[in-house]
């Protein structure tokens, strides 16, 4: 046994060697500049030699961003009839098939045209990764799963296109391209972002300064822990220090249990620790009494936290506390994450005579347990 798993990590250790780099630019918005230091890139790369193409890019029109276009070559798009309209996408095919060493591919959360290989663009860009092919792309703080709902709670607005944490985890460097709140509304005013038809709506709503500056900490918030991150991979300790691993606790009927999954991904992503869900299906939850409503929601949560690189642990028992005890013995857990009392599983847990114990137990284990609403 012990042999399988060192001939399965040596495997992985050749894998990761063939799989191609991947640079990643962050912005706060749009308008910011991330396809043009992209295609910055693309020039610096050429004059040193290096054979890199744009597999797809977007320069919706702004005037300096087009003119850098010029010299690089491209890797033709996918041309498709879609509800009556010819549209273009990302080749991946001709991309392997050419296999340059660098291929700059924008707008990493694009959903694909109905039909494409993969639902996903981030899904094209791993394919690309591990064929040995370097990429370099770009994504809005908006677009990050486990952001979404902080967003929403700031502008209002609910970002459907959605990129995995765990993707953008995996890119070998992270760049913040950061402007101030006055110099990116400028940009919108001077017509630099959007057309002049959409600048005023734009000003009321997604580019008000207040939403600018909180989705700008969140960019910088973001960059500053993948660099953390890479410091904790890369960077030898010089002291023992507790490795985190977190457990969200949830049930069937929090309907907001996706909440406590992405705080939790957050908090993990942020230790670069791993995670579980832990669901206990007590005997009124089984498969033949619960709501299809309840059923719904558990099965869009698991999904969500597979998603965010979380590991499901779904035991059958009747008693919530016990077993978040002995998860936490058996997989070393250093902090508990619950939702905040008016979640269904705090009632649980308050309606058992052993609450009081699962407190006093991790405490006695040096367990945190963190309430979040």
């Amino acid at each position: 046994m012990e042999e399988r798993k060192n001939a399965e990590h040596f495997l992985d250790l050749i894998r990761k060697s063939r799989r191609g780099r991947f640079k990643l630019y962050i912005g706060m918005s749009a308008g910011v500049g991330k396809t043009y230091r992209m295609l910055q890139d693309a020039h610096n790369l050429l004059h040193s030699g290096i054979d890199v193409r744009i597999g797809y890019i977007e320069t919706h029109n702004r005037k300096e961003t087009h003119e850098l276009l010029e010299g690089i070559p491209f890797i033709a798009r996918r041309s498709l009839f879609y509800k009556g309209k010819q549209l273009e996408e990302l080749d991946v095919s001709a991309v392997l098939n050419i296999h340059p060493e660098v291929v700059i591919i924008d707008e990493l959360a694009h959903t694909n045209i109905e039909g494409s290989k993969n639902t996903k663009r981030w899904q094209d860009v791993l394919e690309i990764l591990d064929a040995g092919i370097n990429v370099i792309s770009a994504v809005n703080i908006q677009h990050i799963e486990s952001l979404n709902e902080e967003v929403k709670a700031i502008t209002g607005v609910e970002v459907k296109e959605r990129v995995p944490d765990s993707v953008v985890d995996s890119a070998d460097e992270v760049v913040n391209i950061d402007l101030t709140a006055e110099e990116l509304i400028n940009r919108l005013k001077d017509g630099k972002i959007y057309e002049s038809s959409k600048i005023q709506a734009a000003l009321q709503n997604f580019f008000k300064n207040e939403h600018i500056l909180q989705l700008r900490e969140m960019a910088l918030k973001e960059v500053a822990s993948q660099v953390q991150r890479k410091v904790e991979i890369e960077v030898q300790p010089q002291r023992w220090v507790r490795k985190e691993r977190f457990l969200a606790c949830i049930s069937s009927n929090e309907i907001k249990a996706k909440n406590v999954i992405r705080k939790t991904a957050r908090l993990a992503g942020y230790y670069n620790s791993s995670w579980l869900v832990l669901y206990v299906q007590v005997p009124a939850e089984r498969a033949d009494r619960i709501a299809l409503n309840k059923q719904r929601h558990l099965i869009n949560n698991f999904k969500l936290a597979t998603e965010l690189g979380g590991e499901i642990v779904k035991i059958e028992a009747c008693r919530v506390a016990d077993e978040i005890l002995a998860l936490c013995e058996q997989r070393h857990i250093t902090t508990v994450c619950i939702g905040k009392p008016r979640l269904s599983l705090f009632r649980i847990l308050l309606s058992t005579d052993t609450f009081r114990r699962l407190l006093a137990q991790l405490s006695k284990k040096d367990i945190d347990l963190i309430i979040l609403s």
